[in-house]
């Protein structure tokens, strides 16, 4: 570690400790020693703490911009020739992502202060949430892919607990298991190809892979199948935690948690697992077969994100397919080598689900209702969440001038001159997006006031003055973006593809100010129509056919090792135990309990021994 750097720089481990006290810190409460005081304490420590890594970051930040990056080491085990360190990136990239995810917990926990009011486990829920982002500020600032691989099971397992939050109810604690068995299918992969990779490379370094990498193919070190193999393998992990094809039904799950962890876990956490992808982009050169799979998960998980976000009624999952179709974007954009507008794209739509999911956030507080047949006429009732609302939606668009209308620019600019289906791909998902966006706010803010929303209010300040101050961020992202300039400036998108934006995105307002909002229209009384609607509500039927088929391969097969363990290894077991009873009742029937019997077998014992080694001595 460097001494003449500046105090706050060489004190950059303390950020991810900061959330991790303040789990420490609520353990009293959520344990329930200290009952007089409430669970409120425990809340403002860990606002407390996360305000202390926002402060400490953005020094942290303004420095690099003027020193350059910096990487840091800090030794942590060694016994023998094995030496482990624990290092820090301090690039622009990775502590930008740290402002990001560091912003959205300190704004998430402001508005879980209102939303969760008068929840009992509230000291429980932020001890969670600084578990949460402790992992997810180690993990944007880790230089090695062990510790980013360790800092994902943590954002695993934090998941988990904070999906079965409110586990009295057994739905949530099917979804919870959902989403941790999904996320490990993946985990366990991208483990695989770690620990080959370690054994090719000698290094799990980043930097230390990229220069391993940049001659193993050309040196012969790494035989074509085995890159394919790694390149899976790393590919995987960042699939499971983005909620991509196939593996991507967790997150619609995972919906049952509170609203403030679906905050965090729509913006920040998929953010998280794309950034270990970009880290390992320069990686997926040794696997052309991983880079065609990225192309067309992401494909999928775009358009089919999109189309199932269409059918939705529940008004968190109108909007959480949407996160499976933006991240699909994302990878489209790492496969083909686009890192510097898949971070624009990631920080864009990470700001704006953040607001959208507030405003829904809002909506549920007020009306104890995510059902979208039954909400209507809360513009009038609500101007702050429906400003919140409107400005969420244009920055998830390319309608105004916001951040995914440059995002999407660029991408469709890099796409259209020799990969036109994916500049489509590009466009037909902002125009879907741009439909559902529509659909919902015709259906909750300008429709007819239904029964549960005619007295509805606004909600109070402390839910309020996040998503009022996350409305101005999202305004203000296209300066934003100008300052960070990882690209050649925003005036660099050609008129072009300007104008294929605006009108796929006009396209999708258009049809959304055309749907019918007939709540018996959600499920249309036209059979062929109904087929569709049900086919794009249920995900394309992708539960069912996994239950059909791996679900039943994987019983099946448990089925057999468990017949086979009944009948042949307990069989067998059974059997030698009865021989051995048999054989002990033939000897107890033997046994006169004469002593002169007993001595007389133990001396011609004895005899027959020394006779056999005197034998085999002669």
């Amino acid at each position: 570690m460097q001494s003449d750097l500046p105090l706050s720089i060489q004190l950059v481990w303390l950020i991810p400790i900061y959330g991790l006290s303040g789990m420490l810190l609520s353990l009293p409460w959520a344990a329930g020693w200290f009952k007089r005081q409430g669970p409120r304490p425990a809340a403002y420590l860990n606002l407390l703490m996360t305000l202390l890594g926002v402060i400490h970051g953005s020094l942290v930040l303004r420095q690099i911009l003027q020193l350059g990056a910096q990487r840091l080491q800090f030794d942590w085990f060694a016994v023998a020739d094995l030496k482990l360190q624990i290092g820090f990136e301090l690039s622009l990239t990775n502590l930008s992502a740290l402002e990001f995810v560091t912003a959205m917990s300190l704004l998430g926990q402001v508005f879980a202060l209102g939303y969760l009011d008068k929840e009992w486990s509230l000291a429980r829920f932020y001890a969670l949430l600084g578990f949460f982002e402790g992992a997810m500020a180690g993990l944007v600032l880790s230089s090695n892919l062990f510790v980013s691989y360790f800092l994902l099971e943590m954002l695993t397992l934090s998941t988990y607990l904070l999906v079965g939050f409110w586990y009295a109810q057994p739905l949530v604690v099917t979804a919870a298991r959902d989403a941790f068995l999904t996320k490990r299918v993946g985990d366990v992969m991208l483990l695989m190809g770690m620990v080959a990779l370690s054994a090719w490379a000698g290094s799990l370094e980043f930097n230390d892979l990229y220069e391993w990498g940049a001659t193993a193919t050309a040196t012969g070190a790494l035989t074509p199948l085995a890159g394919t193999l790694i390149g899976l393998g790393l590919i995987a992990g960042p699939m499971g935690k983005c909620a991509q094809f196939p593996m991507h039904l967790w997150l619609d799950e995972a919906m049952e948690g509170p609203n403030p962890a679906s905050i965090l876990r729509n913006s920040a956490v998929v953010t998280c697992g794309a950034l270990v992808l970009l880290k390992l982009m320069p990686l997926l050169q040794f696997s052309p077969l991983a880079v065609d799979v990225l192309l067309v998960v992401g494909t999928i998980s775009a358009i089919g994100g999109a189309l199932v976000a269409i059918a939705q009624v529940d008004l968190k999952r109108a909007f959480s397919y949407g996160t499976s179709s933006y991240l699909g974007l994302v990878f489209i954009a790492i496969a083909l080598q686009q890192p510097a507008v898949a971070l624009l794209l990631l920080f864009a739509h990470g700001l704006a689900k953040a607001l959208i999911f507030m405003g829904v956030g809002s909506v549920i507080a007020t009306t104890n209702c995510q059902d979208l047949t039954e909400l209507g006429g809360l513009g009038s009732r609500m101007p702050a969440t429906t400003s919140a609302f409107l400005v969420a939606g244009a920055g998830l668009t390319g309608l105004l001038p916001l951040g995914c209308f440059w995002c999407f620019g660029f991408l469709v600019q890099a796409f259209l001159p020799n990969q036109p289906f994916l500049a489509a791909v590009v466009l037909i998902t902002n125009g879907l997006t741009a439909f559902n966006l529509v659909r919902v706010y015709r259906q909750v803010f300008l429709d007819t006031p239904h029964p549960k929303t005619r007295r509805a209010p606004e909600v109070n300040w402390l839910m309020a003055l996040p998503m009022v101050s996350l409305t101005v961020i999202v305004l203000l992202l296209p300066l934003m973006f100008q300052r960070l300039n990882p690209v050649a400036g925003l005036s660099a998108v050609n008129s072009t593809s300007i104008g294929l934006v605006v009108a796929s995105g006009a396209l999708g307002v258009l049809a959304g100010s055309l749907v019918r909002l007939d709540r018996f229209w959600s499920r249309s009384v036209l059979k062929p129509l109904r087929a569709l609607q049900d086919l794009l509500a249920y995900d394309f039927y992708t539960d069912k056919l996994y239950r059909a088929t791996i679900v039943r391969l994987v019983a099946g097969v448990a089925d057999l090792t468990n017949s086979f363990d009944q009948e042949v290894i307990t069989g067998l077991a059974n059997r030698l135990g009865s021989i051995s009873m048999q054989g002990a009742q033939g000897l107890k029937l033997a046994v006169s309990g004469q002593m002169q019997t007993y001595v007389l077998t133990a001396v011609l014992a004895i005899v027959l021994l020394l006779g056999s080694l005197i034998w085999s001595i002669g």
